[in-house]
């Protein structure tokens, strides 16, 4: 039998296109027809779809959903306005804060209105020592906290406190909810609380014991929303845009006045959640 021709000028019929190609540029196609290597088509993958087994129903090495708790926020310069009354408004654009909340205020730099930082941030100290289970807290300067309200010791764990080494030095704060107040006592104490924050209210602290001299931070109780309405080009024409929050003072301010300095914070009252 003789060699086969390589058809090196021969040509050949596409079974695709009936025409004519040069012999050398035909390919052969998955069900066995002759094409130009132009018209060409691989086999469709979904005419032998390959086998596969279900997912995974387990992750190594995972974690539980949480909700992480809030922290400080930056304040736009100057945060505080007073009006000479006990109303101390407070610019807070898209804080997503919720009337009934409470919040406390760290950073500020300078009086407003004729009210003192100390009275903007509520920071006091203990003026007695107090155990597990008082519910009476005398402080050593009160008499700007509200009538009822939360506020947090802070605490700082020492050997005497844990014997877990890994703990000394870390925060242990207690938040405490009061429901009056007299001078300088917080009375109707209920310890180991937590206060809410953005219509969220995270998990209660430890009741602590808790040396004289320990930092006492107060909190005030969002009043009321301030918004305003923005013109939109499109659906809806007006937006309601969120601008900040209303506090009261237990003391009138002295003076209408914008002030606080830059960078103050607004957060929640236990910040180390």
């Amino acid at each position: 039998m003789s060699n086969l021709s390589k058809g090196k000028f021969a040509q050949f019929i596409s079974d695709r296109s009936g025409q004519a190609f040069p012999y050398s540029e035909m390919v052969t196609e998955w069900n066995g027809s002759r094409v130009h290597i132009s018209e060409f088509e691989p086999k469709q993958p979904q005419l032998e779809p390959k086998p596969h087994g279900g997912d995974p129903q387990g992750l190594p090495n995972a974690r539980p959903a949480r909700v992480e708790p809030a922290t400080q926020d930056f304040l736009p310069d100057h945060p505080f306005t007073t009006t000479s009354n006990t109303v101390l408004k407070i610019s807070s654009p898209n804080g997503d804060l919720e009337v009934n909340d409470f919040v406390r205020f760290k950073d500020v730099k300078s009086p407003v209105g004729g009210v003192p930082i100390t009275t903007l941030q509520l920071s006091t100290t203990l003026n007695t020592a107090i155990s597990t289970t008082d519910t009476t807290i005398i402080l050593q300067t009160g008499t700007a906290f509200p009538s009822s309200g939360y506020i947090i010791i802070e605490k700082i764990l020492t050997s005497a406190d844990t014997t877990d080494l890994l703990k000394v030095g870390t925060y242990q704060n207690e938040v405490i909810e009061y429901t009056g107040r007299t001078g300088n006592n917080l009375t109707g104490c209920i310890r180991g609380t937590s206060a809410p924050y953005r219509g969220v209210t995270y998990g209660n602290t430890t009741a602590g014991t808790h040396l004289i001299g320990a930092k006492v931070y107060g909190s005030y109780k969002v009043i009321s929303l301030n918004t305003s309405s923005e013109n939109n080009p499109g659906q809806p024409t007006t937006i309601t845009q969120f601008d900040g929050i209303n506090c009261t003072l237990v003391n009138a301010a002295t003076s209408s006045e914008k002030g606080g300095g830059f960078q103050c914070t607004i957060g929640p009252v236990n910040d180390r959640a």
